[in-house]
């Protein structure tokens, strides 16, 4: 079976590893935490950065360190993973559904249409590693006051003219997952791209369980206690030496990724030209970094049956978000089904392929015969 995705390993690793565990300090913050947070400030050109253990962690700090709350409302698109909405309703606030446009990212008319005075936050999903128009989502955020935080889960080294998405709202949130293009297995990180002291330090009150331990350690306080409200989002050292490894091949990484999107672009010219489905849209004005490849099908039948032949022929290609707003917990919010239209029909035609840096062309050659199979 050809896996649907396989993390890349630079080699180096291991070594960065055996480092870390050389240093006796493991719990983070140490020599490879400060490491990454440097890499990713100077490269991204974000304010701070704070490593997480997840980018579901940093989602739970942003709406910690804006002060999300009951009787608040936060318009996100209905098409994303979970932990998007769980950081809001976490905090007893309202999420607002919207749907996506053709680039399957929030739309932004429907998000203006569902403000209120009640809206606190926008969070765009940067899917595929593409964006919004995140000048024109600014632009609402100053006119209507509410906070814009990225899930740029997705997007991390992939830009927006000329900066890279998840430095451009006022908060910004990555992932380093097993199935992210940087990985640590499990892993996040919390951007502040504003200059805003009181914001940073609050942020790393609540990433140290509440406390000013961060400020201790500077020597800017003699002892540290509890001060606020915060959990656990403090990944180990080991982890970090990891996605050291990882950063330091970034490029080297982007670029398998990128041959193995451009053969699928260009083999597949025929089908799409001839109708059998729709590829992946990126808008003009987005530089990606190549994290998935998907297509969309006429019908969810035809998705199906598309992606049964795939995987009875030894190939690991699998659909990707059903719409939170008809899951159970969007129903006891009180959505249904046929709310988000074009939201569902995505959900149900889009079929997402095998894309990883490493991927050998037998493989690819592969996938792309069996895709060109099934449509003959």
């Amino acid at each position: 079976m050809i896996r649907f995705n396989s993390p890349y390993i630079t080699g180096d690793e291991i070594k960065y590893i055996d480092d870390a565990l050389s240093r006796k300090r493991l719990s983070g913050d140490g020599h490879y935490t400060k490491c990454v947070s440097a890499f990713m400030e100077k490269t991204f050109s974000s304010k701070k950065v704070l490593l997480t253990t997840s980018c579901s962690s940093a989602l739970d700090m942003a709406c910690l360190v804006l002060d999300i709350k009951q009787g608040d409302e936060v318009i996100l698109p209905s098409y994303t993973f979970v932990s998007t909405a769980n950081a809001i309703a976490l905090r007893g606030a309202k999420c607002v559904f919207a749907e996506v446009d053709e680039f399957l990212n929030i739309d932004l008319d429907d998000v203006e249409a569902k403000i209120t005075s009640n809206t606190k936050m926008v969070m765009p999903v940067h899917y595929a590693s593409t964006s919004c128009d995140m000048d024109r989502l600014m632009a609402m955020s100053a006119k209507y006051s509410f906070y814009v935080v990225e899930d740029a889960a997705q997007a991390v080294n992939a830009k927006y003219k000329d900066q890279y998405l998840g430095t451009i709202g006022h908060i910004g949130c990555y992932s380093f997952h097993e199935t992210k293009n940087y990985t640590c297995g499990e892993g996040g990180a919390f951007l502040i791209n504003i200059d805003d002291k009181s914001l940073i330090e609050r942020a790393e009150v609540v990433r140290e369980k509440g406390t000013n331990r961060s400020q201790f350690f500077r020597g800017q306080v003699d002892k540290y206690s509890w001060v606020g409200v915060g959990s656990s989002y403090l990944p180990s050292e080991i982890l970090a030496a990891m996605l050291y490894a990882q950063f330091e091949n970034m490029n080297l990484i982007n670029d398998l990724r990128k041959n193995v999107y451009n053969q699928y672009q260009s083999e597949f010219k025929g089908l799409i030209e001839k109708g059998c489905f729709k590829q992946i849209a990126v808008p003009n004005y987005n530089e990606i970094n190549y994290h998935m490849y998907y297509i969309i099908l006429d019908s969810g039948k035809k998705r199906d049956d598309l992606m049964a032949s795939l995987v009875e022929n030894g190939i690991n290609a699998v659909f990707h978000y059903l719409p939170l707003h008809t899951s159970d917990m969007g129903k006891s919010m009180g959505y249904k089904a046929g709310d988000l239209a074009y939201t569902e029909k995505v959900s149900d035609c889009l079929l997402r392929l095998p894309l990883y840096a490493g991927m050998t062309k037998t493989d690819i050659d592969y996938i792309i015969q069996m895709v060109k199979t099934y449509f003959k």
